[in-house]
């Protein structure tokens, strides 16, 4: 575990009940972010392309300050496989609201197991 670290929403300019879920947990926690729209950066595309097999987004990573791509490898996942909500360790897809807030209880995001 890195003591500093960044977290960065890969997304999207339009609308997704995915990224606005996400949004709102961050939000609800006061928890930072940084927000890159795959829509807008076509390298961005290709990464979470690259990442997950599909153009997923939210996308989660923790980062190094300043980076935009996870500090250590995310765990693979088998090619053609949905990404939704798994676990990879300094990455995650279109989670849930259980599955985001452990998540970010994982990389210390969130202090508080009792908020929301």
């Amino acid at each position: 575990m890195i003591k500093e670290k960044d977290l960065v929403m890969y997304s999207r300019s339009t609308g997704c009940p995915f990224v606005t879920l996400a949004k709102r947990v961050l939000d609800d926690y006061g928890i930072p972010y940084r927000e890159i729209f795959i829509d807008e950066d076509m390298v961005a595309r290709e990464r979470v392309k690259h990442w997950t097999g599909f153009y997923s987004v939210p996308t989660l990573v923790i980062a190094y300050p300043g980076q935009d791509t996870p500090y250590e490898p995310p765990a693979d996942i088998d090619i053609g496989t949905s990404p939704r909500g798994v676990n990879r360790g300094t990455m995650i897809t279109e989670p849930n609201i259980i599955e985001l807030t452990e998540w970010l209880r994982q990389h210390e995001l969130i202090k508080d197991k009792d908020h929301v």
